[in-house]
């Protein structure tokens, strides 16, 4: 006979004394538990979804690091077909951490360890495998770290490693979180088709900016998708115009964007600092005009006709930067001194004054040099275009396109560009007012930062060490360092990305404005570089300004694509000593790329390359008018230091397309002995160099070494040297 079942039956009832017991029993241990209970903890949160991911390689464009950590269960991350691969989360502050949870694809890690880190370069191991089973695994780990890994060492299978999701759990205390996101201030004017008033308030601000200088104002116009009809958008200093689509028919202008020089008697060669980006346009009379000098970028644009890129009249014109842009007629140059078109599509070029380049740009004139003056490279080595707004799904994004290697064409014209979209929620907004201590403390946070249209003085070094950061600036914002600091360093750390801003020095000396890297950084980042584009520098001229150096460049691999580096010729605050500024751009990394290097008027050296294997595609340069003697420019046993000049260690350097002049109106008797100096080995080569005395104020021995014609006289004529050694 089975035993009764008894699970479900009542307990015997109690007696009263039993009765008493129990609840004498029951009230002591309720206050033990009391006693010994420990205090409440708070429950474990999700912390890494949405937060800046980054990896070792990525196997295409569809599965970055970004699709592990999105909450999307149906996107991946998913690595290159090797070991050892990896993926790492930045928390944005430090975090007690207790879960994480791994959901693997087909492909995932036999062997791998979780890693903790504080600060993304120092690791130590939470947790390792040898037989990892792959599907769902949630591992408890314990230990305080800001940035977590998984560091793949063996793969399951032949395929990469790849992850559905790659979730963090912990508790975080850094006191209240900075916001991303928001409203991008006063200075950003948005459109969209339905918008009444654009063409009066595109007015309003030429007419403040026209002439503008050294003024304070800034701003940008921003044009959702669509079609805009009957637009003139006159373009002023400190003025960006641009489309918020991820491709420039998205948005179309039936009208122009155009820069003249009525401001200054129909001469160009001051139309500095502005910018037209991600625009479809069909000029009225069709050609538009776009006459501009140093530090104004032409970017995504589509011009359904021709580009002029003279003054009205052909009044002088000193320089300019095209890239990724489709001009379906001609770009006519006319009195262009010097200009740059990269990864473009053209269709035709005429005149070429002194120094024309074009790397990566279909039909673009063949290579001619010295005359007429084109230097024309097939491809562009290494290019990754600018970081930029968009409008879609009713939100702002932040479009970080993706690197290329040996481009030509465009991003854009066959298909969808490549590249990560970025939520704004994920950036600091940075309005004016904001202090240095709030930017790091959103970068340290984790997120990027957007500067709005503005004027931001630091009185401490901006610091961006987290890989992967952009920092993005809207209508030229600019940066002043005070009471002498740094104005910005970047850590030895892959992809971050600065662009689209200024950086003015201030009244105490800095001895820099612009550190990329520590000293001695040798880190690789060949596979995902730190690039720096359309950021300029200014050395007086808005007022009195110091620097020792302006940009030095220590990590290994970057790319500096389109900077004007300026010591002040003009303006306020102008004088040999009352803007010293020795040094324009120092290069210390190994295998650094500059695509369209402008330097001008530096004390010393305008550029100086300590690393190896740097490579120089188009550069333009004016010696300091300034000099008040010979012996102010004497470098040692050399008349005048070269402007750009490559260090006796160096093996391997190459440039393409460099030009140097010289206008010593205080003392036109000064000599400069060569515009470069380079050591004579095979591997130091020079293709298309020239030298300018402008007006005879001022002469070059030689071009480049002892090698290249001196100048004479007063006719400005280049002296110029094909190819060197």
């Amino acid at each position: 006979m089975p035993a009764a079942d008894t699970r479900h039956a009542p307990p015997p009832r109690p007696g009263p004394r039993a009765t008493a017991a129990v609840l004498v029993t029951a009230l002591l241990a309720g206050l033990l538990a009391l006693v010994a209970a420990p205090p409440a903890a708070a429950a474990p949160v999700l912390l890494s979804q949405g937060r800046p991911a980054t990896a070792s390689s990525q196997e295409n464009g569809g599965t970055p690091a970004s699709a592990a950590v999105d909450g999307d269960p149906g996107t991946r991350w998913s690595s290159a077909f090797a070991d050892p691969q990896w993926i790492q989360v930045d928390l944005g502050a430090p975090a007690a951490l207790s879960r994480i949870d791994l959901r693997w694809e087909t492909a995932h890690a036999k062997a791998y360890r979780i890693e903790l880190s504080g600060n993304g370069t120092d690791w130590t191991t939470a947790y390792s495998t040898a037989n990892g089973p792959g599907g769902d695994e949630s591992l408890s780990v314990t230990g305080t770290a800001r940035y977590v890994r998984v560091y793949g060492t063996a793969r399951a299978t032949t395929w990469g490693y790849s992850l559905w999701e790659f979730q963090v759990y912990g508790t975080a205390d850094g006191g209240p979180a900075l916001p991303g996101g928001g409203d991008l201030g006063p200075y950003v004017h948005v459109f969209d088709p339905s918008t009444p008033g654009i063409q009066a308030q595109l007015d309003a601000v030429f007419a403040q900016q026209e002439s503008a200088q050294f003024g304070s104002g800034r701003h940008a116009f921003l044009f959702k998708p669509g079609t805009y009809n009957g637009l003139n958008a006159q373009i002023g200093f400190y003025t960006q115009i641009a489309g918020l689509g991820l491709r420039p028919d998205d948005t179309t202008i039936n009208g122009d964007v155009t820069v003249d020089a009525g401001w200054f008697n129909g001469n160009a060669t001051q139309n500095f600092w502005r910018g037209a980006e991600g625009l479809a346009l069909n000029p009225v009379n069709g050609t538009d005009r776009w006459a501009v000098a140093q530090a104004s970028s032409f970017r995504r644009m589509h011009v359904k006709g021709g580009l002029n890129l003279a003054p009205s009249g052909y009044g002088w014109a000193s320089g300019g930067y095209i890239a990724d842009s489709k001009i379906d007629g001609q770009v006519g140059n006319y009195s262009q001194q010097q200009w740059y078109t990269r990864d473009s599509s053209i269709g035709g070029w005429s005149n070429s004054v002194w120094n024309q380049v074009f790397s990566g740009t279909e039909g673009a004139p063949a290579q001619a040099f010295p005359e007429p003056k084109y230097t024309t490279l097939d491809t562009t080595p290494a290019s990754r275009e600018k970081p930029y707004l968009i409008w879609e799904d009713g939100q702002y994004k932040v479009f970080s396109p993706a690197r290329r290697t040996n481009a030509r064409g465009t991003t854009w014209a066959n298909g969808t560009p490549q590249g990560e979209k970025i939520p704004l929620t994920r950036f600091y907004v940075v309005r004016p007012g904001t202090t240095a201590a709030t930017l790091n403390q959103a970068l340290d946070q984790g997120l990027h930062l957007l500067f709005t249209p503005g004027v931001y003085h630091v009185d401490r070094t901006i610091a961006v060490n987290r890989p992967g950061t952009i920092v993005l600036g809207l209508g030229l914002a600019t940066i002043v360092p005070d009471n002498g600091v740094t104005a910005m360093r970047v850590a030895d750390v892959d992809g971050v990305r600065l662009a689209g801003f200024l950086i003015d020095a201030g009244q105490v000396n800095s001895p820099t404005l612009l550190e990329v890297g520590p000293q001695n950084a040798s880190a690789d980042h060949s596979g995902d570089p730190t690039t720096v584009q359309d950021v300029y520098f200014r050395v007086g001229g808005a007022g009195a300004g110091k620097a020792t150096t302006a940009m030095v460049v220590n990590s290994d691999d970057t790319i500096v694509d389109h900077t004007w580096v300026w010591r002040a010729d003009h303006g306020e605050g102008v004088g040999w000593e009352t803007n010293r500024a020795d040094y324009g751009v120092r290069v210390y990394g190994d295998d650094v790329l500059a695509t369209g290097l402008f330097v001008e008027h530096f004390n010393k050296y305008d550029v100086e390359w300590f690393g190896d294997r740097g490579r120089t595609i188009f550069f333009q340069n004016e010696k300091a008018y300034d000099a008040p003697n010979q012996a102010a420019v004497q470098d040692g046993p050399h008349k005048g230091y070269a402007a750009y000049r490559v260090d006796d260690s160096v093996t391997t350097h190459e440039g393409w397309g460099l030009g140097s002049y010289c206008y010593y109106n205080v003392d036109p008797t000064i000599r400069q002995d060569h515009g470069f100096r380079a050591p004579v080995k095979p591997g130091v080569r020079f293709h298309d160099l020239l030298v300018v005395s402008l007006g005879g104020n001022g002469q070059y021995e030689h071009v480049v070494n002892g090698v290249g014609a001196p100048t004479s006289g007063t006719a400005t004529v280049p002296s110029t040297v094909v190819s060197y050694p």
